[in-house]
């Protein structure tokens, strides 16, 4: 059976968690990381040495790096779906977006998440957090532009680049900060909300990282 490593409240793992309920795959769940620990026990380390979650185990096949588990998971089981096109140039849609996600809107949003929330209140620097807030702002800004014309991102249904997107608006829209109106951006959150794998796997209280050191 599939396995996967890595605590639920990760957004990472988050996005893994939510595929794998999407294709409704068997797996069994292994808690990792975080309070759990684990990282860099000899027999995870063998898996991943870089004592990362998450890492999927797929009869035998390991796999570490949210983007490359979730790609896996979609080209390996999502065939027929809209998460895997073997059409390259249809696909692409979905991985160009989904790469954006890693390299410039994941990047800042949890640069913010560490400043802001990791970070014990007595040593916020409120210049950095705010740096940050619109660094965020600026890329949530470009994606609720982009999203005036589909309901997803890649179209007119959920793919990969969803998944990745997706997994970060949850603390986004309840860190408790005051976000410029993005229509477009709330009502597509709206719409991962009315999933139930969303609410079940990315709707993760994250009250337990509060604060909490690397």
């Amino acid at each position: 059976m599939l396995k996967v490593w890595g605590r639920r409240s990760s957004c990472n793992v988050q996005k893994v968690m939510w595929l794998l309920a999407e294709l409704g795959l068997a797996h069994e769940h292994f808690d990792a990381g975080g309070r759990f620990g684990g990282l860099d026990d000899p027999k995870f380390r063998a898996m991943n040495p870089h004592g990362l979650v998450p890492v999927i185990d797929d009869d035998g096949t390991i796999i570490w790096e949210s983007h490359a588990c979730v790609r896996y998971l979609a080209a390996q089981y999502g065939k027929g779906t809209a998460f895997w096109n073997d059409d390259p140039r249809i696909q692409a849609e979905a991985d160009k977006w989904m790469e954006w996600s890693a390299t410039m809107l994941q990047r800042d949003a949890v640069d913010l998440f560490w400043a802001f929330w990791r970070t014990p209140e007595e040593r916020h620097d409120a210049a950095r957090i705010e740096e940050l807030k619109k660094r965020c702002a600026n890329n949530f800004a470009l994606l609720d532009d982009h999203l005036a014309a589909r309901p997803y991102i890649a179209g007119d249904a959920i793919t990969v680049a969803d998944i990745a997107v997706g997994a970060l608006l949850y603390r986004h829209f309840t860190l408790g900060f005051d976000w410029p109106k993005m229509p477009n951006l709330e009502a597509f959150y709206v719409r991962l909300q009315e999933r139930a794998p969303y609410r079940r796997h990315v709707m993760v209280s994250y009250d337990e990282l509060r604060g909490m050191p690397r």
